[in-house]
């Protein structure tokens, strides 16, 4: 049901073609940069926050983490993940392919996805991506706007 809840959101912008499956598990960012042989930065993860009844999301580049201080200076109020039995319930899609497509709550992409050229947002399963601009993803979730809500990428060097 998510799958198909994604594409159909995907459809209206005429990119259902790019949406993929694997035959292993794109679940963790780790699981998903293997599946699409790229980099975990080019992963635009989606996380799940409680906001009052319902929930925000924000996508951000696979290495980032998000920083307490800049969420809450951006929302108002701390950041708090939903719990695992929240998250299929208010959003649509289970934990492991959460994605920003044919959800009902509030959109926000980080700026840290803009350091690429293309990013692989979950497409509504735990084996499934779609490729597009950091741009188009925009367009495409949805989003109400840019934030800065993620602390420095770690320098792996």
């Amino acid at each position: 049901m998510s799958w198909e809840k994604a594409i159909d959101h995907l459809k209206k912008y005429k990119m259902e073609e790019r949406a993929v499956t694997f035959e292993v598990s794109s679940a963790t960012v780790a699981l998903a940069a293997e599946a699409l042989q790229c980099e975990p930065a080019h992963i635009a993860k989606t996380l799940s926050f409680e906001a009052g009844e319902g929930c925000i999301l924000v996508v951000a580049a696979g290495d980032r983490k998000i920083d307490n201080h800049k969420f809450k200076e951006e929302f108002g109020y701390k950041a708090k993940m939903l719990s695992f039995e929240k998250v299929e319930e208010l959003i649509g899609h289970g934990v492991g392919g959460v994605c920003p497509f044919g959800v009902d709550c509030p959109v926000y992409l980080d700026v840290s996805l803009q350091e690429f050229d293309v990013v692989y947002p979950a497409c509504g399963t735990s084996s499934s991506a779609v490729r597009m601009t950091p741009q188009e993803l925009f367009e495409v979730s949805e989003a109400k706007k840019w934030v800065a809500v993620t602390k420095a990428a770690e320098n792996k060097a």
